[in-house]
């Protein structure tokens, strides 16, 4: 079997598409060679966060938006190709996540459209696509399905670690030696953030958290934020902007009278404090705190994660050898190389489901 894949990964972010190179061992030990970005167009941005509320006309909106990530998804891949002097021949697949519009597990149901068949006949490459949906057929939660990728390359014989992603929605993984994993969504990472700054400064993003850094946190709105059930449920949990997402937001402004840049503020705290509340209550014993996702490089951020877990070492996932902005994808690319052994790539104690399975579904090139 060709040991490289190519892994992809748009997140619940909507900032663009990470494409990363892997190099995998005879035991499916992971390398990565390279790495790509190409960002979301405004307008696909738009199209894509438009679909996550319910609308006129979804399927024929739906199918459009697939065929263009598809084709954006190609550009990403056939970039990196170029960049590294590469043949779709010396692919042995690419590990697509697509792109999330629903996630609904109670419902039984979870959702991320690319044409992945388009992408399979623009590359030239097998594609591998829909993780999620095999572990919710076996009744879990579909996510999140990094734990399992986490154990496998972060793990230590002796140092208690969680491993912490901060994108879009923030994720945990408990990584202490002789306990099982365990796995799960905190809360919004970025997500409420990134679509505060944007109504409010016009930027996709508050950059190092500078934005919020001048404002103060308001206390009652944030207890009205933390009140949300959904921080109380135990694991396995997952989440999405099915649940936080603007309107959420606002339902918790009614009648409160909060400058943009403290909601701003507000927003921040509530991402640092539902994530150290999390490891406080399940994973109590903790050392290190190792953060990858987008939120790594948001400085006010981690200075708030650092202060409310004071007795924790924080560092990125660059300390152990694979640079915070590589690791979803790369953890992808893990899952695909899971696919096509044969492999069950999810941790039922993480998702709840009955039992491994193998996930993924095939678009031969």
């Amino acid at each position: 079997m060709n040991k490289r894949l190519i892994g992809l990964m748009s997140g619940t972010s909507l900032d663009g598409v990470d494409a990363v190179l892997v190099r995998f061992d005879e035991q499916g030990a992971p390398s990565v060679e390279a790495d790509h970005f190409v960002a979301y167009p405004p307008r696909l941005r738009e199209q894509a966060l438009a679909l996550q509320a319910r609308g006129d006309n979804e399927l024929d909106r739906a199918a459009r938006l697939a065929n263009e990530l598809a084709e954006l998804y190609a550009q990403a891949v056939n970039g990196l190709l170029a960049a590294q002097g590469l043949k779709p021949a010396d692919i042995a697949a690419v590990a697509s996540h697509g792109q999330t519009i629903r996630h609904a597990p109670d419902a039984g149901y979870t959702w991320q459209i690319g044409n992945m068949a388009r992408l399979a006949e623009l590359s030239g490459i097998d594609v591998i696509a829909d993780f999620r949906s095999r572990d919710l057929a076996a009744g879990g939660q579909g996510a999140p399905l990094v734990p399992a990728f986490h154990q496998a390359v972060f793990g230590s014989p002796t140092q208690n670690r969680v491993i912490l992603n901060l994108g879009g929605i923030s994720n945990l993984t408990r990584l202490h030696p002789g306990q099982a994993v365990v796995g799960f969504d905190c809360g919004p990472g970025n997500m409420l953030m990134d679509a505060w700054c944007l109504r409010h400064q016009g930027q996709p993003y508050d950059a190092d958290g500078q934005w919020a850094a001048q404002g103060a946190v308001e206390a009652s709105l944030l207890q009205a934020l933390l009140d949300e059930p959904f921080f109380r449920q135990p694991p396995p949990k997952s989440t999405g902007r099915d649940l936080f997402d603007l309107p959420w937001l606002e339902q918790k402004l009614l009648g409160r009278h909060v400058p943009a840049v403290d909601v701003q503020a507000t927003l921040l705290e509530l991402s640092a404090r539902s994530v150290a509340q999390a490891i406080a209550l399940h994973c109590p014993t903790n050392q290190t705190v190792f953060v990858c996702g987008g939120g790594a490089r948001n400085g006010a951020l981690m200075r708030r994660l650092a202060a409310l877990l004071p007795e924790q070492d924080i560092a990125g996932t660059a300390a152990l050898g694979l640079p915070e902005h590589q690791v979803e994808a790369a953890a992808f690319a893990w899952l695909g190389w899971r696919f096509l052994r044969r492999l069950a790539g999810n941790l039922p104690e993480v998702t709840g489901a009955a039992g491994g399975r193998v996930l993924g579904a095939l678009y031969p090139r």
